[in-house]
C-alpha cells in the first residue's frame, strides 16, 4: 500500500466529500492502484476529467501510483490550451451526438430541438447505454457518476442541474455545442431527420385552423409527424436564440 496527495480542482471538488474540497489531502491507495482507479474510488467519474499531473508530469489513466506522489486532476479546459500534455482520452469525438439515460427525457428532447442525435428511451438499462455508447461513439448524459465510472465509457456528462432547460444551458456551455447547432432539423418525438414538405402533400393531416394560418411545414422521415411554426416553436425559437447569441457558426 502506498500513501499518496490529491488535489482536484474547479467543478471535480462537487464529487468529493466535503472534507477533501478545495484543497489538498492525503489518503492511502491500493497496492498497484493506478490514477484512474483512486480517482474513481475518491468519487469523481472519469469522463468528467480532462489531464491528470503526478508531480507536474502529465500522466494517463494508467498510470501506477508510487509511495509520496502528488496528483493534480483537472476537469475538461474551457479556454487553457493543454495540447503539449497528455490527455487522458485518445481523441474527441468527430461527431456529437449523445445518449441519455432514463432521468434526461426532457434534456433529450431539447437537444434533438437543437439539431443534435440524441437517444432515449425511458426503458434504457445501464448496460444499454453503455453498448451504444460504444458501439455507435455516442457521449453519455446522466445524473448518476457511477454509470459514468464504467470502463468502456470514455465519453460522458454528468448533468447538474434538474430541469431541462438549465440543463440545455450546461451541457451546451461545458460541450461547446453553440457553434455546431443545427435547430429544427430533428423529430422531437423519434430522433429522425426533418425535411421540408409542400403543404399540398400533409394538407389532409391538418387540423383546420393550422391548415388556415401557417403555410410552411417539416415532416420527419422517421415516425411522418408534421411540424409548423406555432405559439411552441416561436417559444421554442427564443430558447435556441439564447443559447447561439453571439457565438460563430461552423
Amino acid at each position: 500500500m502506498v500513501t499518496a496527495t490529491f488535489r482536484f480542482y474547479e467543478e471535480l471538488n462537487d464529487f468529493l466529500a466535503p472534507a477533501r474540497r478545495g484543497h489538498e489531502f492525503t489518503c492511502a491507495c491500493a497496492r498497484a492502484a493506478t490514477t484512474k482507479h483512486m480517482i474513481e474510488a475518491l468519487g469523481v467519474p472519469h469522463t468528467e476529467v480532462e489531464l491528470v499531473l503526478v508531480n507536474g508530469e502529465s500522466v494517463g489513466f494508467g498510470h501506477l501510483l508510487a509511495e509520496g506522489d502528488r496528483v493534480a486532476v483537472y476537469p475538461v479546459f474551457e479556454a487553457l490550451d493543454v495540447t503539449p500534455l497528455v490527455r487522458v482520452r485518445a481523441q474527441p469525438l468527430r461527431h456529437t451526438c449523445f445518449v441519455a439515460d432514463a432521468h434526461l427525457g426532457g434534456l433529450a428532447h431539447l437537444l434533438r430541438l437543437t439539431g443534435f442525435d440524441t437517444l432515449y428511451d425511458n426503458h434504457f438499462h445501464d448496460d444499454e447505454i453503455e453498448r451504444l455508447a460504444l458501439s455507435e461513439h455516442r457521449v453519455v448524459l446522466t445524473r448518476d457518476r457511477e454509470l459514468l465510472k464504467r470502463r468502456t465509457i470514455t465519453h460522458g456528462c454528468y448533468v447538474r442541474a434538474l430541469r431541462s432547460e438549465p440543463q440545455l444551458r450546461e451541457v451546451f456551455q461545458r460541450l461547446d455545442l453553440a457553434r455546431s447547432a443545427r435547430p429544427f432539423t430533428r423529430c422531437l418525438a423519434c430522433n429522425a431527420a426533418l425535411q421540408p414538405v409542400e403543404k399540398a402533400r400533409i394538407e389532409a393531416q391538418l387540423p383546420p385552423v393550422v391548415r388556415e394560418r401557417y403555410e410552411r411545414f417539416s415532416a420527419c422521415a422517421g415516425c411522418g409527424r408534421v411540424f409548423w411554426e406555432g405559439t411552441h416553436w416561436r417559444r421554442m425559437r427564443e430558447l435556441v436564440d439564447s443559447l447561439l447569441a453571439g457565438q460563430p457558426r461552423l
